[in-house]
């Protein structure tokens, strides 16, 4: 996507999953679900911007969506784009804290 594009397009939903949980819990490093077309740096900086954090590194892969059957019909899920994203030591995303 060329142009302006705001932090909320950038970053879908973080993925509240076991593996993740893991991940937080063992590397400090928390998992979202992006836009197909963000790159590392947008990543980065909308993390930084929305949670007032300092961003170490960001890996993203593109989930492959699955085939699936719905009676005689086979559909296919959409591709969706995955970020795990390490922020410094010391700080913390926290999603359950209460506003």
């Amino acid at each position: 996507m060329s142009g302006p594009y705001t932090l909320f397009q950038v970053l879908d939903a973080p993925r509240i999953t076991e593996k993740a949980t893991m991940c937080l819990e063992q590397g400090n490093q928390v998992v979202f679900r992006v836009a197909k077309w963000a790159n590392k740096p947008q990543i980065k900086a909308a993390v930084e911007k929305l949670f007032n954090v300092k961003v170490e590194a960001v890996q993203t892969l593109t989930q492959s969506g699955k085939t699936k059957r719905v009676g005689r019909t086979q559909g296919q899920r959409s591709d969706w784009k995955k970020a795990i994203v390490r922020i410094a030591e010391g700080q913390a995303i926290d999603f359950y804290a209460k506003s």
